[in-house]
């Protein structure tokens, strides 16, 4: 009992309620573990957002920041002419880069000083501003651009001046590639350029830039925290696909001849706006030539061509590029004009095939000089050629001859074989910048539009649609597409797709086809395009000479001419149009010459043999057979039992040398006593004459004076000389053909 007392007395009963610092109120446990847990969903929540929504960008930042995309760039493919030449290709080239990351001293200052030091190397050597370098040095990029398409000689200095100032790193000379154009301006406006980072922007370059251009490849490295390539790290090689070559429809030699009297057309005529021409064969659509003028280097296609440098510096900067971008259109399909009276074989030809009338109705049609239509009397080119058949009116030109054939045809018909003919749309062609027509609505068509449109004025087409409608008639009736390119080959695999011929329609009948045909060589042999005669080849056509729209007379008249050869088994058609010329200069006059000239040279290149076997009715002609890698001996042997004169310009054994050269070329069409000039393989100066004027002279007496110097004719028509070609005074090598067009009266000229 007394220890239980004693116990008792030893416990000590507090009044105060119990506080320990050592334990937390429940209601402050509360309190944590609610803001611990919105901590933890506010960081679930973040790491939920970086996870899904910004996870694709960090992935991708970090590995770009983790990788080196090193890009490898292909191959652009090369573009040739059908007989293989070069016309456009990439020639290697360096750019300069830099990795501005790489430029590091041992201390701040020392990198300051390293990075002004190379900015002001890179801005010495490549003429460079050098504040602008300099900003690229200090980029924070891993790597910037210096200097694209550099000339080797400058690489050269930067190189030694590498080496003088010990800096290894961080400048790179990349290989790189130029778009370089071997004829400079050949097929200019057709073929386009490339910009800086080799992308096509113009011409077939732009149009076919996919295909040129090729896939770019790539090689991915790693690199560490300090922004260098890990030595023997994992790398991936993604090769580049090359791009495939083009191969065009153009002959080199046939665009030459174009451009060369186009040129020569132009700068003696001077048609305000320039010319354009298109060489098309008609069975398939290719495309042979095509020209403007005037072009364009395409090796600097942003200097002026010499027409626009007279006036470019007085433009304004907008000016400036306006003109440029006029400068390199190709006018034969982006521009539109009026085709005037070359459009009237559309119309005859609908009339023929609709029964409407025959080729020679006597009497089918009455001109008194105008045609009497609505409020307007619509006037003919010349005097009243009173009445006419079908072949009289193309022959003549007849505008009121043709407005009465429309009259009969009528609208509605006439639309239909606008359509047949392809006029309202673009040809697919897939030339860069095709224009479409315009036409007046059908709806709207009145008396004085369907009179117009009847010879060709107010309405619009491009040239290459005008070539093509023609070349429907020159194909037995059938429409062809018109291509330009002839092959694509991949030159990784070897792969070739070839572009196969496209017969769009039946337009014509082959009977109707073939009287068109028989009516345009009535207009070449008997009517305005006499100047298109070609000696020893048979030539149809048609002459246009379009007035200038109302309130745009300054622009001139456009004096065109189609013409196609030979006629019976067509494998050419040309037109040539000149774009504001003076009143009077006809079609026939300034044109047809040109086209003459053109497929003078042209029908033999192609080797197309000749189909008229008369020269002015009594002298026959005999063709130039090939007598190269024969001995001189043999080939004077044959020429001469050919009835030709023959000079053979060799030092060596007529025996045993053999000729490697002849002039004319085989296959042309010459007549008795020409002259033929031989040579051998050794660098013999060639004799050149000056051409003598032939004018108002008689055939014979022409022939005669050309013989005497060594010089060749080749005689159209009868009658005295009107036209020579080359023109007098010209010199050219012995052996040269001159072309000489006779006429006995020359007052048809349209």
């Amino acid at each position: 009992m007394k220890k239980n007392n004693r116990e008792k007395k030893k416990i000590i009963k507090l009044n105060n309620e119990f506080t320990s610092q050592n334990f937390i109120h429940a209601k402050s446990l509360k309190t944590i573990l609610i803001v611990t847990i919105m901590i933890f969903v506010l960081l679930l929540g973040r790491l939920a957002f970086i996870q899904f929504v910004d996870g694709a960008y960090l992935k991708e930042k970090a590995y770009s920041q983790q990788t080196i995309n090193q890009i490898i760039s292909p191959k652009r493919g090369n573009i040739y002419d059908s007989t293989g030449k070069v016309l456009a290709k990439s020639v290697p080239v360096d750019t300069i880069t830099i990795n501005p990351l790489k430029f590091e001293g041992d201390n701040d200052a020392e990198t300051l000083a390293l990075k002004e030091k190379i900015a002001k190397g890179l801005s010495d050597i490549f003429e460079l501003d050098y504040d602008e370098t300099l900003e690229k040095v200090n980029s924070s990029s891993q790597v910037e651009t210096i200097i694209r398409k550099v000339d080797q000689d400058k690489v050269e200095k930067l190189k030694t001046w590498m080496k003088e100032n010990e800096i290894k790193v961080g400048i790179n000379i990349d290989e790189d590639t130029k778009r370089y154009y071997p004829y400079d301006t050949v097929l200019s406006n057709v073929l386009g350029f490339c910009g800086t980072e080799n992308n096509g922007l113009v011409g077939i370059e732009s149009t076919y830039n996919s295909t040129l251009q090729g896939t770019p490849g790539k090689i991915v490295s790693s690199k560490g925290s300090d922004q260098s390539e890990i030595p023997n790290a994992e790398e991936t090689y993604i090769s580049p696909e090359n791009g495939s070559d083009i191969t065009l429809t153009i002959d080199y030699n046939i665009q030459s001849i174009v451009e060369q009297y186009l040129a020569q057309a132009c700068d003696s005529i001077k048609p305000k706006n320039g010319g354009t021409c298109i060489i098309m064969n008609p069975k398939n659509g290719k495309i042979l030539a095509m020209a403007t003028y005037p072009n364009y280097n395409l090796n600097t296609p942003s200097t002026p061509n010499q027409s626009l440098a007279e006036t470019y510096d007085k433009l304004s900067s907008e000016e400036q590029n306006n003109a440029l971008h006029t400068m390199w259109k190709n006018r034969c399909v982006s521009d539109l004009y009026e085709p005037g009276s070359v459009f009237k074989l559309i119309t005859a030809s609908v009339a023929l095939e609709e029964g409407i009338t025959t080729p020679d109705v006597d009497n089918d049609f009455y001109c008194k000089g105008f045609e009497q239509v609505a409020d307007y009397r619509i006037t003919c080119w010349t005097s009243p050629h009173h009445y006419l058949s079908l072949r009289g009116a193309l022959e003549n030109s007849c505008n009121p001859a043709l407005m009465q054939l429309g009259k009969r045809i009528g609208t509605s018909t006439l639309y239909r074989y606008y359509r047949a003919y392809g006029l309202f749309e673009t040809t697919g062609s897939n030339l860069y910048g095709e224009s479409n027509s315009l036409f007046t609505e059908e709806s709207s068509v009145g008396d004085v539009e369907l009179a117009t449109m009847s010879f060709g004025q107010r309405l619009n087409i491009t040239p290459l649609q005008m070539i093509t409608a023609v070349s429907a008639i020159a194909n037995d009736g059938i429409l062809m597409k018109p291509t330009i390119v002839d092959k694509i080959t991949n030159t990784d695999t070897g792969a070739v797709t070839e572009v196969e011929p496209v017969a769009v329609r039946q337009v014509l009948s082959k009977e109707t086809a073939n009287t068109m045909k028989d009516l345009m060589q009535s207009v070449v042999e008997n009517g305005s395009g006499y100047r298109a005669a070609v000696s020893g080849y048979t030539v149809g056509g048609k002459t246009g000479t379009s007035e200038p729209p109302i309130g745009k007379e300054s622009e001139g008249y456009v004096a065109s001419f189609c013409g196609i050869s030979p006629v019976e088994d067509t494998q050419v058609v040309a037109l040539v149009c000149l774009y504001g010329v003076a009143k009077g200069q006809q079609g026939g006059v300034v044109a047809a010459p040109v086209v003459s000239q053109m497929l003078t040279k042209i029908l033999p290149s192609l080797n197309v043999p000749a189909d008229v076997t008369e020269l002015d009715n009594s002298t026959k002609l005999t063709t130039l057979p090939d007598v190269r890698n024969k001995t001189f001996a043999e080939a004077e042997k044959v020429l001469k039992a050919d009835g030709f004169t023959v000079k053979s310009v060799t030092t060596q054994d007529i025996n045993t040398v053999t000729v490697s050269d002849q002039v004319p070329k085989p296959g042309v069409s010459l007549a008795k006593n020409s002259v033929v000039i031989l040579y051998d393989n050794s660098n013999t100066t060639r004799t050149s004459v000056t051409v003598p004027n032939l004018t108002y002279k008689s055939a014979s007496q022409a022939i005669n004076t050309l013989h005497s110097l060594n010089l060749n004719a080749s005689i159209d028509g009868s009658g005295v000389v009107v036209s020579q070609d080359p023109p007098f005074d010209s010199k050219v090598e012995e052996g040269t053909i001159i072309n000489i067009s006779l006429k006995k009266n020359s007052s048809v000229t349209h």
